[in-house]
């Protein structure tokens, strides 16, 4: 009897450890999906930035098309305050699935939507609506997403799981590119052009479909389902996932809006504007550019887990300051010599090397921001602080770059990234360790009671 007793105990540690996986794979899923739709936009606006838009120059189209990407950006806010509350006070499941079918619909609507020559000015219109609706989606996916991960992963490898958001927001963006390349490969420049571009927002509404089937599956996390409990018991203070409670936690807010600031801007100026820059810039053609940034991507997606699993062994403040500091370094000069070059092997590797100092913090940016805050608040503290703080910085990246290109001081933005990243650097040194005793720590020795 002893034996069997111990033996059902060897084995519940390993149906636990494929239950968490198996959740983690359910959730990154439909982190892929989501992702994949928001970076379609910018991956094909090379391509409709002239249907939607009267005829111009290309940099004044690619404005145009920047600055929606910019609104899209301004919802993020807003989904991360609804959603990040709804998490908190109806479960991080229904907050996924609720996001994964705004991301659907978003897509539709551009997939759907007749040029601006056919519609005049009801083109661009329809277009500022569906990056909403997706603005609304990510800001919600991020903070819901990072909490369940964070909260379901094994103690003690919470770094390593919580980096699979980041491999399947990169490899969103690995897929929209990887799409771009095969219908560059069978349809002609025209065709692209007209319609062909059309074909990744619908491949993004039907794989939405796919993840509300799988979401409906998920585990509710049990750090959610034990602090609903306590709150039905406990009346009194403000209510989870109110904003009366998150302003209980300005420090932890600071923290987030410090942290992500430089991060947000280096990762977005190295990943959605990079390919824009080699065509616009560099003098790169679409096809060449868009295989630089594939190859570039899939090293930046293979380093996630790892820098998660080193962030399980040193802790996250060591990666965040190398993060920093390596950072203020590279911006200049990488983004000079890019721009004076047009050889493909050069420009990838003007393009790697960043990328590779970036996952010091894109590999643990959820994942640090989870660990700041209790239950009851951690999808809203997640969501809301990160979101603003992208707007600003992340979702108007590559605005900024594209109105110094064209003011003639293209360099300017350089120095910008730059500034920013220093001051991010600022913050790391002087924040605390946050894998040491996380409230994520403390609702796992109670689940433990």
């Amino acid at each position: 009897m002893a034996t069997q007793t111990t033996a059902e105990r060897a084995r519940k540690p390993r149906r636990d450890e494929r239950r968490v996986v198996s959740n983690i794979m359910r959730g990154s899923i439909g982190n892929l999906i989501e992702w994949y739709d928001w970076y379609a936009y910018t991956a094909f606006s090379v391509y409709f930035a002239s249907v939607f838009f009267p005829s111009g120059d290309q940099t004044a189209q690619l404005l145009n098309t920047a600055a929606v990407f910019a609104v899209g950006f301004l919802m993020r806010p807003i989904g991360g305050w609804v959603l990040g509350r709804y998490a908190d006070r109806r479960g991080r499941r229904a907050a996924l699935t609720l996001s994964v079918t705004l991301m659907a619909a978003g897509s539709l609507i551009v997939a759907l939507t007749p040029s601006y020559g056919s519609i005049g000015v009801a083109a661009p219109v329809l277009l500022v609506t569906a990056r909403l609706l997706q603005g609304l989606s990510v800001g919600g996916e991020y903070s819901t997403s990072a909490t369940y991960m964070s909260e379901v992963a094994t103690p003690g490898r919470r770094g390593f799981y919580s980096s699979f958001q980041y491999v399947t927001l990169i490899a969103g963006q690995l897929t929209a590119l990887g799409l771009q390349i095969v219908l560059q490969q069978v349809l002609s420049p025209g065709q692209m052009d007209s319609w062909g571009w059309r074909i990744a927002f619908v491949v993004g509404a039907a794989g939405a479909v796919i993840v509300l089937w799988l979401r409906r599956g998920m585990d509710e996390s049990e750090s959610f389902e034990r602090a609903a409990s306590e709150g039905e018991k406990e009346q009194d203070g403000p209510a989870r996932g109110s904003l009366r409670l998150l302003l209980s936690y300005p420090r932890q807010c600071l923290v987030v809006v410090g942290l992500t600031m430089g991060g947000t801007l280096f990762f977005y100026t190295y990943t959605t504007y990079l390919q824009k820059f080699m065509v616009n810039t560099s003098g790169i053609e679409k096809p060449t550019a868009a295989w630089i940034n594939f190859f570039a991507l899939l090293v930046f997606v293979l380093l996630q887990p790892v820098m998660g699993l080193l962030s399980d062994r040193v802790g996250r403040r060591p990666l965040l300051i190398a993060f920093g500091a390596l950072g203020t370094v590279v911006v200049v000069p990488s983004l000079t010599l890019l721009s004076h070059t047009s050889d493909p092997v050069y420009a990838f590797l003007l393009m790697v090397g960043p990328l590779a100092v970036s996952s010091l913090y894109t590999s643990i940016s959820a994942v640090v921001k989870a660990e700041l805050f209790p239950t009851s608040i951690r999808a809203l503290g997640v969501g809301l602080p990160y979101a603003l703080t992208v707007a600003v910085f992340g979702g108007t990246a590559e605005y900024i770059a594209l109105w110094f290109k064209k003011a003639g001081h293209e360099n300017w933005y350089f120095y910008y990234v730059t500034a920013c990243v220093l001051i991010s650097l600022l913050v790391y040194i002087r924040m605390r360790e946050t894998s040491d005793a996380s409230p994520l720590d403390e609702d796992v020795s109670r689940s433990r009671d």
